[in-house]
């Protein structure tokens, strides 16, 4: 309404110059027909009319600010609530995916779609609906006053906005390539930044904090660069915006100006659509900038889509189970094959361990004790046979109420998100052969397992080495930092335990037999089936793999 007060304002003023003529069929809008419907009943002079146009727009400017605050109010607000509930959702759903899920996606990349592809969503349901509603409503209004006024005018002066649209449309498909590309690029910077922080005793300990630093240097330039054309593509629209706005506004003054010559009652829509043009200057470049952060959005949600669509494959089931359980454990024909690398960890494994007792599982790495252990907690399903717990499939269980009744201490290496070749390398200079590396690896007992993967040193062992089993792991560390086990703090810490699990099932998953404790069961695996089962006594009279083993481990120890 301010552009038609000062429209008819300047019409006023117009009138009173010498050989002014007034013109009020060409001010016919409520506002302008409401202040001089009052001026005329009311006999104001020309300066008190003035002064009432005056103060009106300033009241129509504070009345304008006024339900800005509300509207800021309203939708930001709400879009703050919209980012709690998502983040919510999102979280909520990362603790109900599978451990599959957590050894093929990396933690940087999970906190990166909480944290920064939440905020760019919530920039669109809060900053970016909020000027987008302003300026549909704004650019409508303004629209139609000039139509009402001048068509002729109206269509000369909003010329130039067909082509902005063209280039909005065009340079808005490169933005959204691009806010994707860095997007994921940001996730493998934080990802980078998420090993560093979590290993920086492993990097202080072989002083490659340079390395790493190299290294992250490496990601964030990468980063820069995409961000940077980004920035430069987006910067495309203020100029873009001026130049279309200025040529509006001239446009406006030449022909106006043209016709004002030939009716100068005319001098007043000028003006007005002078103002109209100005006004038109935020909405129509909020366009570009509102259309990036939709672009965006639309990004950052599409990678979140990809997490929240995912459905676990183990299922809390609704049945209750009561506690406490007794601890009868039977794995019936058990067959398991880890998903992400193919290796068969169990085949037609059948073992009852009963109530109580003490059992030590005992064999070479990857002989499938991991997988025992993860399969009674049902971190992962079984492609054939059943596990039982006290008579009642784990698979009929409720999850949840399974594993408050299971203690599960993991054995915790940590290894980068890199081939297995340059997790033993780390730390070591170039003068590193790859003789040396196959001795390292032999001598750690792993060289075997690390051929028989498929790209064998080649082979990425995820975040933290997910990929590879406990024991797998643990030889790799062994490898790249020839660290010894220190048998004495074992001993200290089994002979503790023994008054605290008294009354529980217990199984103990190691490489190494332990003298100090009295098992009841003691089982050796060899590729993912009982090689031998029996008690201590028994399995030394068969003179098989476990007297092989106790021999060879009282030999190092005596050395």
């Amino acid at each position: 309404m301010a552009p038609q007060i000062t429209g008819y304002v300047v019409g006023l003023v117009q009138a009173k110059l010498p050989g002014g003529k007034p013109a009020p069929s060409l001010y016919n809008e409520f506002i302008v027909n409401w202040i001089s419907n009052l001026s005329t009943s009311n006999n104001f002079s020309f300066a008190w009319l003035i002064t009432f146009c005056s103060v009106t727009i300033l009241v129509l400017a504070i009345v304008r600010s006024i339900f800005m605050f509300f509207m800021r109010q309203t939708i930001i607000v709400m879009s703050r609530h919209i980012e709690f509930d998502q983040k919510n959702q999102v979280y909520a759903h990362y603790q109900k995916l599978d451990t599959e899920f957590y050894k093929t996606h990396s933690t940087g990349d999970l906190m990166s779609r909480i944290t920064e592809d939440v905020s760019r969503v919530r920039m669109y349901t809060g900053p970016s609906l909020m000027y987008l509603i302003n300026l549909v409503s704004l650019i409508g209004f303004c629209l139609y006053n000039m139509f009402s006024k001048d068509v002729r005018l109206s269509l000369y002066v909003l010329a130039p906005l067909p082509i902005l649209a063209i280039t909005i449309y065009f340079v808005n498909s490169i933005i959204n390539k691009k806010s994707e590309e860095i997007q994921g690029q940001l996730s493998d910077l934080t990802t980078n930044a998420q090993e560093s922080y979590s290993g920086i005793r492993v990097i202080k300990s072989f002083v490659q904090e340079k390395a790493m630093l190299g290294f992250f240097k490496t990601n964030s330039e990468l980063y820069r660069k995409n961000a940077v054309s980004l920035a430069k593509v987006e910067a495309f629209y203020a100029p873009t915006m001026a130049l279309m706005i200025g040529i509006s506004t001239l446009l406006t003054i030449y022909l106006g100006g043209l016709e004002a010559l030939q009716d100068p009652r005319k001098v007043g829509t000028v003006i007005e659509f002078v103002i109209y043009i100005n006004m038109l200057t935020f909405p129509v470049s909020a366009i570009g900038w509102t259309a990036s952060m939709i672009q965006r959005a639309a990004a950052s949600q599409k990678r979140l889509n990809e997490f929240l669509s995912i459905v676990p494959v183990i299922s809390t089931k609704n049945t209750s189970i009561v506690p406490p359980l007794e601890g009868n454990i039977e794995f019936n024909n058990v067959g398991f094959v880890y998903p992400h690398s193919g290796i068969h960890a169990l085949s037609n494994f059948d073992l009852k361990i009963k109530a109580g007792q003490k059992v030590l599982i005992l064999g070479k790495t990857g002989s499938g004790k991991t997988s025992m252990a993860q399969l009674i907690a049902r971190m992962y399903e079984t492609n054939t046979g059943s596990i039982s717990i006290d008579g009642v499939n784990v698979n009929n269980m409720n999850t949840q109420q399974l594993r408050k009744e299971i203690g599960y201490v993991q054995q915790d290496v940590f290894l980068f998100s890199d081939s297995i070749e340059n997790n033993i390398r780390f730390g070591v200079d170039a003068s590193f052969t790859k003789e040396d590396l196959l001795l390292a690896t032999q001598t750690a007992h792993v060289l075997n397992e690390i051929n028989n993967l498929p790209n064998k040193f080649e082979t990425l062992v995820g975040e933290r080495g997910t990929t590879l089993s406990g024991g797998q792991k643990q030889r790799v560390a062994i490898a790249r930092a020839l660290l010894k086990v220190d048998a004495n703090t074992e001993q200290i810490i089994l002979s503790n335990l023994k008054s605290y699990i008294q009354n529980k099932t217990a199984l103990f998953i190691t490489h190494r037999i332990f003298y100090s404790f009295q098992f009841d069961l003691i089982i050796y695996l060899e590729d993912g089936k009982i090689a031998e089962m029996g008690t201590h006594d028994s399995l030394l009279a068969k003179n098989g793999l476990y007297a092989e083993l106790y021999k060879v481990q009282q030999t190092q120890e005596q050395h």
